[in-house]
């Protein structure tokens, strides 16, 4: 709502230089909302991935499974973005911690995200 009144303001401008000016001026502000919400996006996922390698570390995997089922939900039904968050910031920070400490993977991921997984390791660099 507050984007709307923003863009109505700015579509009666008192005069030239006003109108030049707020016109930037909520560019830069929209922009940065924009952009705070899509780090938020990786923050969150970056949390959420800190909390299951927390219980996995902490050998509470019953709950971690409960964790990894979520992001499972979340990755098959979210949309584009959404996706490439979880494969990239959780799955590859959680298959990461998983490895180091020497854990099952097959037995931990769900299928759509063990799949994934196998995805990012197969991927050659080139």
């Amino acid at each position: 709502m507050g984007i709307v009144l923003l863009i109505y303001h700015i579509s009666v401008p008192v005069n030239e230089r006003s109108q030049t000016w707020n016109r930037s001026r909520q560019h830069i502000k929209i922009s940065t909302m924009k952009a705070k919400t899509t780090v938020n996006i990786y923050q969150q996922a970056q949390r959420f991935a800190d909390i299951t390698n927390t219980l996995i570390r902490t050998g509470n995997i019953q709950r971690a499974k409960c964790y990894l089922l979520k992001a499972e939900n979340i990755f098959n039904t979210g949309t584009a973005e959404i996706k490439n968050v979880i494969t990239n910031v959780y799955l590859f920070s959680v298959s990461g911690f998983i490895e180091r400490h020497h854990c099952n993977i097959k037995n931990l991921l769900p299928e759509s995200l063990r799949n994934e997984y196998y995805k990012q390791v197969n991927t050659s660099g080139l």
